[in-house]
């Protein structure tokens, strides 16, 4: 499962592929599913290339096998990454990037069926990047920051 960011025309859209098998794709986009039908079939084994920052895509989020072959940003070196542990929405992000965290300190609130969620550091470390904010929705394995 990969999960994309994208900014288009000023909108944030959250892409998670699911599984593509042949020529179709699950996907969700901003917790919306859709089977969608890619224009070529995938190659089995191809590699993921990944860029430095996710390219603009021109459809909209229901025609959506456009973000399915877009690229996402290079992981940050040998950082840890926070992840969200179950599908809900970002209601506080509690630290700043650049910020040093210890081990179980609260980084980030999650609000899962009525619930609020800390989500908390895995280990000691910087923020190195904030990758979603407040009013954010997130599903299951959704990365959340980053730590170095």
């Amino acid at each position: 499962m990969k999960t994309y960011k994208f900014k288009i025309d000023g909108k944030d859209y959250t892409v998670t592929i699911n599984g593509i098998e042949g020529r179709n794709a699950d996907l969700s986009v901003n917790g919306v599913s859709y089977n969608v039908e890619l224009e070529n079939e995938a190659p089995a084994a191809a590699p993921v290339q990944r860029a430095a920052e996710a390219a603009p895509v021109q459809a909209a989020p229901a025609a959506a096998p456009a973000p399915a072959a877009a690229p996402a940003a290079a992981p940050s070196g040998k950082g840890i990454t926070v992840c969200s542990p179950l599908p809900g929405v970002i209601i506080s992000v509690d630290v700043k990037e650049g910020q040093a965290v210890k081990q179980g300190q609260k980084v980030a609130v999650l609000e899962a069926m009525k619930m609020e969620n800390e989500i908390q550091a895995e280990a000691d470390g910087t923020v190195v990047a904030i990758l979603v904010q407040k009013g954010d929705s997130v599903l299951e394995g959704a990365e959340i920051l980053k730590l170095a």
